[in-house]
């Protein structure tokens, strides 16, 4: 009997890495092709200056995501990789010449919190904790963990969670109005405000259960040891060892249908040959956006929804750095807040859209925090400001770039540090675009704008039956353990549609190219 084609996964970003594993671990044949020599995706690094810079995510969070992957194939995440812990999770810098840490314990960052703004700010502070608590133990179970919630699986979850919990979630207003209800200091509103950029989104605009992803970070985060990049390594690695096969610099560039459903793929080298590998299904690790544009051939792009130009998410300039830094006592996490962070979201999601005067910063000194003693001389640094996402349709100019560095430098001279680059890589919304066509550079699909935005999130499934999708612009979301979860959502609807199938789909050929 001939053996059935393997499922195919396109991309080895955390999304297409765990829906291998996931496949894999249960007996299905599975070939990652990926364009790059390396695994994750936008959690990529760069050489800067013969110093290797992570220029994607930078911290780990929800880390029981990978637990739990890596647990389920017999094996440990402690043992493919260490984890820095850190009870700091933040150093945060304001323009009045102020600073506050935030702890993992509630009650430390209350402390500092009344130190900066009084014991009112600190009460309502804990307030504000216990409330993130309870959204994410509203929406865990019918949201993040569910294959596609619905309104409906949130009411029914509430019956089972009591019908409180629909409030608890806090949908029906903004994050901006919730903050502004809480708290009095427009410091703590901005501070908080902040974690809407976590998915590329304004707190102006954000439903207010977003508020649950300072929650999620207080629960712990952690720097692996060699960067994001090496935590794709780990996984990658755990995959081969489940049989994934894996090859590196093949690009896809087009998508076989045969009978109605998927059967192939057309894979391109690095020299430009074109081949076509048998697929009893696909898993794409890319944005919607991008495959809606026609990257993966006319097939694919009608099998979803093209998103609107009008709700992508932010993209970012940012400036990898090889230099030193001094006159500030940075940790890991850096925030360096404008002075007007309301007006700053109004800039990067007005008509049309555009840089603010005056960005808020965020510093990853990658060789500090968790514990670390500060490093001597030359260390790496990753920098970045929120932009909007139009990199095809109004790519910022190299003056507008220029004055973006200047505004940056000048913030974070105010508040006491220098940085004095020996060299740097400046990437805009422009190389954004060029690695996910479509998407104009947005780094997390489409913003969470709206009560209900996080339930119009496409899901795994296609309009091509044996097309998935995996990764950020999906649901659960953006964010390294919300794509690595809907790979895994990915790998549970390939396998209840082989199951229902009953067979394996032959494979299609295109013209006089041969079948691997």
């Amino acid at each position: 009997m001939m053996a059935s084609p393997p499922v195919v996964v396109i991309g080895a970003g955390f999304g297409g890495l765990a829906a291998a594993v996931e496949l894999a671990r249960r007996g299905v044949d599975v070939v990652v092709l990926e364009r790059e020599r390396r695994p994750g995706g936008k959690a990529r690094a760069i050489d800067v200056g013969g110093s290797r810079i992570d220029v994607g995510p930078t911290v780990l969070t929800m880390r029981w995501v990978f637990d739990d992957l890596f647990e389920a194939c017999g094996e440990r995440l402690d043992s493919a990789i260490t984890l820095h812990g850190s009870d700091l999770v933040a150093r945060h810098a304001f323009a009045d010449g102020s600073r506050l840490d935030l702890f993992r314990d509630v009650d430390a960052s209350a402390d500092a919190i009344a130190a900066l703004a009084g014991a009112r700010e600190a009460d309502a502070y804990r307030a504000f904790a216990a409330r993130g608590a309870a959204i994410d133990a509203a929406v865990r179970e019918p949201f993040i963990l569910s294959d596609r919630p619905s309104p409906l699986a949130l009411v029914s979850a509430a019956g089972r969670l009591g019908f409180s919990a629909l409030t608890t979630i806090d949908a029906h207003r903004t994050m901006w109005k919730s903050l502004a209800a809480t708290f009095a200091d427009e410091r703590l509103r901005a501070l908080f405000g902040r974690y809407a950029t976590y998915v590329g989104s304004s707190p102006l605009e954000a439903p207010a259960t977003l508020n649950v992803i300072a929650h999620v970070e207080r629960e712990g985060v952690a720097v692996p040891e060699g960067g994001m990049s090496a935590l794709a390594r780990a996984v990658a690695e755990l995959a081969a060892s489940q049989g994934v096969r894996f090859d590196w610099g093949v690009r896809a560039v087009d998508v076989l249908v045969e009978r109605g459903r998927v059967s192939g793929v057309v894979v391109e080298d690095e020299s430009g040959a074109r081949d076509v590998l048998a697929a009893s299904a696909v898993v794409c690790n890319a944005d919607v956006a991008t495959i809606a544009s026609g990257a993966l051939g006319r097939t694919a792009a009608k099998s979803v929804q093209r998103p609107a130009v009008s709700k992508r998410s932010l993209s970012a300039v940012t400036w990898a750095i090889v230099g030193r830094a001094s006159g500030f006592p940075l940790e890991h996490h850096n925030v360096f807040f404008s002075r007007d962070y309301p007006a700053e979201h109004a800039a990067l999601f007005g008509s049309p859209p555009r840089l603010a005067d005056e960005a808020t910063v965020y510093v990853c000194a990658q060789d500090r925090g968790g514990g670390r003693a500060p490093p001597e001389g030359e260390e790496r640094f990753f920098v970045i400001v929120n932009a909007p996402a139009t990199g095809d349709t109004a790519p910022l100019t190299d003056h507008e770039v220029d004055r973006c560095e200047r505004a940056m430098f000048s913030l974070l001279s105010k508040a006491g540090l220098t940085l004095a680059p020996r060299e740097k890589v400046v990437s805009t919304p422009t190389l954004f675009e060029q690695l996910a066509p479509g998407t104009g550079g947005a780094l997390y699909g489409e913003a969470s704008h709206g009560a209900l935005s996080a339930l119009s999130r496409p899901s795994a499934r296609t309009k091509l039956p044996g097309f998935f999708v995996a990764g950020g612009s999906v649901h659960p979301g953006a964010g390294v353990p919300m794509a690595a979860l809907g790979g895994k959502t990915a790998a549970k609807a390939v396998l209840s549609e082989l199951a229902s199938t009953g067979r394996s789909p032959r494979a299609g050929t295109l013209g006089s190219i041969s079948t691997r």
